[in-house]
């Protein structure tokens, strides 16, 4: 790298760019390896973040909400200790930072609906009592999340959230790797 050059990272840029762009795609199939995995549940993970997504698309949240929504167990099959951090991070670049934070905590937040089952405190989500999205990450947990594990719900199928994912994969919000102006006309 010290010896690069503006025309060697031209190029680079030149094949980064569509590459990064289509990382939607590259979103949704990672997000299908969530089919048949259960955990114990009546659904398996793919069939939960579908229905999670179904519920607030229903319910009418913006896309980016909805983007949210599905996602947000996608770090299951590689985190099963801080898969809510995989989701947050993936997601990070391209929605608001209140989406981020609920993504980021819903394991917490989540965790009053069975954490006391578990042994563990499920009033854990109280530490962030008092922070600005405290009572949206809530509402999340209790509209779409926690209810989504019904096998007769009538979710929608993945590819109805496509063209959502690749939009919003396409362009990030914010990133070390957008140039100051190109990230504050994003915001």
């Amino acid at each position: 790298m010290t010896e690069g050059t503006a025309e060697d990272w031209a190029i680079i840029a030149s094949h980064a760019i569509p590459f990064n762009r289509a990382g939607g795609q590259r979103v949704l199939d990672h997000l299908r390896l969530l089919q048949d995995d259960h955990g114990g549940f009546p659904v398996d993970r793919l069939t939960h973040c579908l229905q999670t997504a179904t519920r607030a698309y229903r319910d009418g949240r913006s896309e980016e909400y909805v983007v949210m929504a599905l996602l947000h167990d996608i770090g299951d099959t590689l985190g099963a200790y801080n898969h809510p951090d995989i989701a947050a991070a993936i997601l990070k670049p391209f929605v608001s930072e209140e989406l981020h934070w609920i993504c980021e905590k819903h394991g917490i937040f989540q965790g009053y609906y069975f954490f006391h089952h578990l042994g563990l405190d499920r009033d854990m989500r109280e530490q962030f009592r008092g922070h600005p999205h405290f009572e949206a990450c809530a509402e999340f947990c209790e509209k779409y999340d926690q209810t989504a594990f019904d096998p007769a719900y009538d979710t929608a199928p993945l590819a109805f959230f496509e063209p959502m994912v690749m939009r919003l994969f396409e362009f990030p919000k914010r990133s070390i790797y957008l140039p100051r102006t190109e990230a504050a006309a994003a915001a």
